[in-house]
């Protein structure tokens, strides 16, 4: 076999074995054995650059290069469906479809209302063409590349007997074991958390890395297909076809013909929905002929053939056993309700987050009191009540700590501030420890070979007391019995690569507190070197778009704190970069001060992200979305036509990418 046929034939190999495992959950082979598959279409289509198929299984792990998303027109709009939250309203839409069809028999399909983001897919010749989001329902965003890594859609049907071009429509969720190892994540690395899995399914197909959305493991369930040479007039009969060709279709769906029956589906998922592994929020009612739906036709908002009956938010009764304080990395004191297990949502909540001194008294909580947790559609657990009837007589108030609980120094709160801080940021160990993974993280130095638990281990034994220390240590004192030398040599390479890191990443990675990603390269970019940073004034940072007097002034007592200094003189003598690059001190000017600009479209010269530094590079502010404060668009090609007919509304310059390269030439 030559390597051509050995290429069509592992390509046709993979996409099998993928929807066994994905789709039907029926694995074959190994993660082992498919992997190694992988690997070997890999090295033979880098071999073979004239075979590439946009639709090989090798394009599912993404692309880390960025991409501006272009607006596609639906074939047929994405109308939305009218909502109704009792039975009653059910029983009058049913009347209206009999009506409707003046008393003609009609059947209605049962299937799950997923709440996560609507999608669109194109398939000719079985072969995937485009995804495109519900967008305003009648232009939606083209996000084919970041859909192609959701491993349940097909990317090349393996059925037969599908329609030469059609159209099937879905939700793209996350999962929610992937959705809490998330926010877990974030929450170590105090970073916002997602409200819930359609927030995070949502910014994760709407990242401008595929890369990203392939690690995120975003599922995807089918519901509706469209087309000119459907297999049949029944809406179940199309899907369950379309199972058959590769497609993961709607759970529990059902053919019903009376009102009861509707009632009964009804009260079943409303209990049996919590044990499914991802967010519903309630059921689809559709009327299963599509000749009897186009009888029965649409409103200017919806379709008059289906309804969406949406479920009470959950929530449930427990009781408050203790409330325990945590430190994290910036010293900020978070209280932490810890309950009695009750089940929510499809996941077990034993621990809610309170936010705040004040929001403890607003509930007036006591140990002991029975509380109302509840998720609906914010996911994450909260108290939302408290039924004082059931308050034990000898409970007593919450009331908020005034030490720290990890180091003992007396809590301090910040003009403006909600939350309490431990100030010892020096000598407090969950601070320590968090500012050390704050500095090894992705977005600051990058020392991806660390982990928490490496850092946890180091600090247990003496290696590290703060982030200066990781450039102290050596092979010989992390190879523990001698057989760990490879990840020993990983961690020290990649401890030394990070000295090469960008001095507008070194000052996000310091820690300071208040100062993020963005201020961080406005900092930066301002002072040009870490001496000018530190012997700032308060009016000379107070110059900077964007830096206001709390952050200022957090500035200023970091460098005022002699341990700071310290450390950051030793990272100076380690070799880190402790001032913007002679290239950049070069490239750098005020032509963009005090303009607002957003980026859209495809450009020739450079990419997005290039741009963007450009602009801040210049004294400009990237912004996302146009607005009356926007001073210039800078468009590429195929720039929305959303975004350019709500720039002409507001009378928002466009300015070409020539035209900009000349702008901040002259």
């Amino acid at each position: 076999m030559d390597e051509r046929q050995r290429i069509l034939q592992l390509r046709k190999e993979l996409h099998d074995h993928n929807y066994k495992y994905y789709v039907l959950n029926q694995p074959e082979i190994t993660d082992q054995q498919f992997d190694f598959m992988m690997h070997e279409l890999q090295d033979l289509e880098a071999r073979h650059p004239e075979l590439a198929d946009p639709n090989s299984p090798t394009q599912r792990v993404g692309s880390d290069l960025g991409h501006d998303f272009q607006q596609v027109a639906h074939k047929y709009p994405m109308l939305s469906l009218a909502n109704t939250y009792n039975e009653q309203d059910v029983a009058e839409w049913y009347d209206s479809v009999k009506r409707g069809l003046g008393g003609e028999d009609f059947e209605v399909c049962c299937e799950m209302k997923y709440d996560g983001l609507s999608i669109s897919l194109t398939y000719v010749d079985g072969k995937l063409m485009r995804g495109v989001t519900r967008g305003d329902g009648v232009h939606g965003d083209d996000v084919t590349d970041n859909v192609k890594t959701i491993r349940c859609i097909p990317l090349v049907l393996p059925g037969t007997g599908y329609p030469h071009e059609f159209e099937i429509r879905g939700e793209i969720l996350m999962p929610w074991k992937v959705f809490e190892r998330l926010n877990e994540e974030r929450e170590k690395a105090e970073e916002p958390l997602f409200a819930n899995p359609r927030n995070a399914a949502s910014g994760t197909l709407k990242s401008q890395s595929s890369a990203l959305v392939a690690s995120r493991q975003l599922d995807a369930y089918l519901y509706y297909l469209l087309g000119e040479e459907l297999p049949a007039d029944g809406h179940y009969e199309n899907l369950m076809e379309a199972s058959r060709w590769g497609f993961k279709i709607s759970q529990g769906m059902k053919k019903v013909k009376t009102l009861e029956e509707i009632y009964e589906y009804i009260r079943y998922w409303d209990a049996e929905r919590k044990n499914l592994p991802v967010a519903t929020d309630g059921i689809v009612l559709k009327v299963n002929s599509l000749r009897q739906q186009r009888i029965l036709g649409y409103t200017a908002k919806s379709p008059r053939w289906a309804i969406a009956y949406k479920y009470k938010a959950e929530r449930a009764c427990t009781k408050l056993n203790e409330v325990t304080f945590q430190v994290g990395r910036t010293g900020a004191v978070t209280p932490v309700a810890n309950m009695d297990p009750v089940q929510l949502a499809g996941t077990t909540v034993k621990r809610a987050t309170l936010n705040n001194e004040d929001f403890i008294r607003s509930l007036d909580l006591h140990i002991g009191d029975y509380v109302y947790v509840e998720k609906g559609g914010e996911i994450i657990p909260k108290i939302v009540g408290v039924d004082i009837d059931q308050r034990p007589i000898i409970a007593q108030p919450v009331r908020f700590i005034t030490h720290c609980p990890e180091c003992g120094t007396r809590l301090v709160r910040y003009e403006g501030e909600a939350a309490w801080y431990c100030p010892n940021d020096a000598g407090c160990p969950p601070q320590i420890k968090g500012r050390i993974e704050h500095f090894i993280s992705r977005k600051a130095m990058n020392i991806d070979s660390i982990g928490p638990e490496t850092v946890d281990d180091f600090y247990r034994q003496g290696l590290v007391h703060n982030v200066a220390d990781l450039y102290t240590i050596n092979v010989q004192q992390i190879n523990g019995d001698g057989s760990r030398q490879k990840s020993a040599m990983k961690i020290i390479n990649g401890i030394e690569a990070s000295k090469q890191v960008p001095f507008e990443r070194v000052v996000f990675a310091l820690g300071i507190r208040f100062v993020g990603e963005t201020s961080g390269k406005l900092i930066a970019r301002h002072f040009k070197n870490i001496d000018a940073l530190k012997d700032a004034t308060l009016e000379q940072l107070l110059e900077i778009d964007g830096i206001g007097e709390v952050m200022a002034k957090s500035i200023m007592t970091y460098f005022h704190n002699e341990q700071n200094l310290e450390i950051v003189e030793r990272l100076r003598s380690y070799g880190l970069q402790m001032a913007l690059s002679e290239e950049q001190t070069a490239q750098a000017s005020d032509r963009l001060k005090g303009k607002s600009i957003v980026i859209s479209g495809v450009f020739q010269h450079h990419s997005r992200d290039e741009y963007k530094l450009m602009i801040e590079q210049h004294g400009g502010k990237n912004v996302g979305s146009i607005s009356g404060k926007t001073s210039f668009i800078l468009a590429g090609d195929n720039m929305g036509p959303s975004k350019l007919q709500k720039a002409e509304k507001l009378g928002i310059q466009i300015v070409s990418e020539d035209d900009f390269l000349n702008m901040i030439e002259e």
